[in-house]
């Protein structure tokens, strides 16, 4: 052995030791066993820096010595949606900007009074940063997408299976990790190679969920921005940082574009309160679809042949690289599908219709306003895109305006009551019939009725007839 093989050996017995304490000689002789050649590992460079490979060695095994409750690694996805968050700046809300975001709430719910029958939510109003958000709704995201990674995690397995029993001694490959570390000198020997396989399927879906979160956070204004209930009880919200950076290209004053998101945001809360069917409808929609999510096996195959499956990052680029859900989805999942727009749709186009009626009186620029909110909901963004990946469907409201021609024909006709009574219960929620033809809504309504009491009565007469 020359002068500088021994220094390397040196360096490296003192790496190991301070990564594994006490345990530099079993992991050199385990090198050695496997055929490596402990000097030559570094090179000619220098060996990595200890407490950055500590860092990542500490990561990894965090990552595989977690068993976790469910198919998405809620803590994954709670770290890096924070990191996300703030990648951008999240500075902490002033005194002002909280009592501002506030205040905006109270105010819109006097003016929400004089437009809708539904009354306030009755929960509290917060002033959030991006953090507090992420904090605030990360496990309705982690619910939303965990029907699937159940099913990706079964796929996997049934993929990758085989793979992982023929090798279970998995090499971990961490930029600059000595070749000879593995699960066992990770502690982690024991681990079922099935067992491993759902963790990293676990971690891969916790990075896309905290990513989409966290990118999220940067675009929302509250806590109904998706049209889904994403809080577990009634309550609203304002984000002051995305608002004011939301105001910066507007002609619209801040105050103005403050006080109609509020609105919005309070009509939303009214909604999902008070009509408490409609979150049930809709997670259970979501629910619904995504457990009829078929994995195509071929496809996820050709993605993951060549994946390095001890890199949990690698398993959720091929995750979501596309192709993974099945083509063409079952004639159940499209109807559920359209239900699910559908009920989208109608959630935002009340919203929409009842914001401007309850703005109009007081906000000069309620109508610019209203238009702006309209695309920006329509056109979507990044976050929406990769929820779209994971989940399979993408949360927007396609048919929005035409939802809100629907209600203003219905406040026509009959006035503010009418329009909120079509919450009233879920049989007598509108489809997609009636988002093509708004106007003729109210007439096959009225039809219904008549159809439904003249079967009531039928169906007495031979009760009774039969008694």
């Amino acid at each position: 052995m020359t002068h500088d093989d021994a220094d390397h050996e040196r360096q490296l017995r003192e790496l190991l030791n301070q990564l594994f304490p006490g345990r530099a000689d079993e992991v050199l002789a385990q090198m050695r066993a496997q055929g490596l050649d402990p000097s030559a590992l570094a090179g000619d460079g220098p060996l990595p820096d200890p407490a950055q490979l500590q860092a990542a060695l500490a990561q990894v095994q965090r990552l595989l010595s977690t068993e976790g409750t469910g198919p998405v690694n809620t803590d994954v996805a709670h770290d890096l949606a924070r990191q996300v968050a703030v990648a951008e700046g999240d500075p902490s809300l002033t005194g002002g900007e909280a009592k501002a975001a506030t205040d905006a709430l109270r105010v819109a719910e006097l003016w929400l009074d004089a437009a809708t029958t539904l009354p306030p939510s009755g929960g509290p109003s917060h002033a959030w940063s991006r953090s507090e958000w992420v904090e605030a709704t990360l496990p309705a995201w982690n619910s939303l997408v965990a029907p699937v990674a159940s099913s990706m995690a079964d796929a996997l397995a049934t993929v990758l299976g085989d793979q992982l029993h023929d090798d279970v001694d998995v090499s971990l490959q961490l930029p600059g990790a000595p070749e000879g570390l593995n699960l066992e000198t990770l502690g982690l020997a024991d681990l079922d190679p099935a067992q491993l396989l759902r963790r990293l399927g676990a971690a891969a879906f916790g990075m896309q969920v905290g990513q989409a979160a966290g990118t999220l956070s940067r675009e929302v204004f509250g806590a109904t921005d998706v049209g889904l209930p994403l809080l577990p009880g009634p309550g609203t919200a304002l984000l002051p940082t995305n608002v004011s950076a939301f105001a910066e290209g507007l002609d619209a004053p801040l105050d103005e574009v403050r006080l109609y998101l509020a609105v919005r945001e309070a009509a939303h809360a009214r909604l999902f309160t008070h009509v408490p069917w409609v979150r049930a409808h809709l997670l259970g929609l979501v629910e619904q679809y995504a457990r009829g999510i078929t994995i195509d096996l071929d496809s996820l195959e050709a993605q993951v042949r060549d994946v390095d499956t001890s890199d949990p990052d690698a398993l959720r680029q091929a995750m979501s690289g596309g192709g993974v859900f099945g083509v063409q989805p079952t004639g159940e999942q499209t109807a559920t599908l359209l239900r699910l727009e559908t009920a989208l749709a109608l959630v935002e186009g009340w919203v929409d219709e009842v914001s401007a009626q309850a703005a109009l009186p007081h906000l000069p620029h309620a109508v610019p306003l209203r238009e702006m909110l309209r695309r920006r909901r329509a056109a979507g963004g990044p976050a929406e895109q990769t929820f779209a990946s994971l989940v399979g469907l993408e949360l927007r409201p396609r048919r929005s305006r035409d939802a809100a021609r629907l209600f203003a024909h219905v406040y026509t006709a009959g006035g503010t009551e009418g329009r909120d009574a079509v919450w009233d219960h879920p049989d007598l929620l509108p489809g997609p019939v009636d988002l093509d033809d708004p106007s003729g809504y109210l007439a096959r309504r009225e039809a219904q009725k008549i159809a439904d009491t003249e079967f009531d009565a039928a169906l007495a007469d031979f009760l009774k007839d039969e008694s």
